[in-house]
């Protein structure tokens, strides 16, 4: 059976979610943004749209309506690069994809580790597939230091009391507010 969408999506498309757990309502309050998770549609298998994303453990691929039912409220929103894309860009994001899968999820969000976590995992697909950032790396620092209202001391005992304010991270927020990208559809 074949699964309806309110929007027609294609390949390259980025899907935002809200996962309820803790950590990830940490990461929506510190970024000041909805959204806290983050994977790229690569294809359709006949039923419907397969996303890539890297989750807790591992990175894989899932189907959009199962990538939808784990956000709070089956909340989501789709956005693609302005003006889309050309089918030999749509290639290459997807040839990406393979040498990304099967790693382990990052949680202390380092950009600069092997390991994946969600919004680095779309990020550098795009970034080295298209030379196209889609997104901004930053500090924590930057990231903390941005929002009066972040929550210092949930940060200091998830790093075992020090933040790494010098650590390299992007975020699902720098990625949704991005210039570049246009919305195809959105219930938040």
């Amino acid at each position: 059976m074949k699964i309806n969408y309110p929007a027609k999506y294609e390949t390259g498309d980025i899907v935002f979610t809200c996962i309820g757990a803790r950590l990830f309502g940490q990461i929506s309050a510190a970024s000041q943004c909805w959204s806290n998770h983050v994977g790229i549609i690569i294809g359709h298998d006949g039923e419907d749209y397969l996303v890539a994303e890297s989750r807790v453990p591992l990175s894989t691929i899932t189907t959009l309506s199962r990538f939808i039912e784990r956000s709070t409220d089956q909340r989501y929103g789709v956005r693609r690069l302005a003006g889309g894309l050309t089918a030999e860009q749509k290639l290459a994001l997807v040839e990406k994809v393979p040498g990304r899968l099967h790693k382990l999820y990052h949680t202390g969000f380092k950009y600069d580790s092997a390991r994946q976590f969600c919004s680095k995992f779309v990020f550098d697909i795009y970034k080295e597939a298209l030379c196209i950032p889609v997104g901004e790396i930053e500090t924590f620092g930057n990231l903390l230091h941005s929002n009066p209202n972040a929550k210092l001391t949930f940060w200091k005992f998830w790093f075992l009391g020090s933040i790494p304010w010098e650590r390299k991270t992007v975020t699902p927020a720098s990625l949704w507010h991005h210039p570049s990208l246009e919305l195809i559809y959105g219930n938040v």
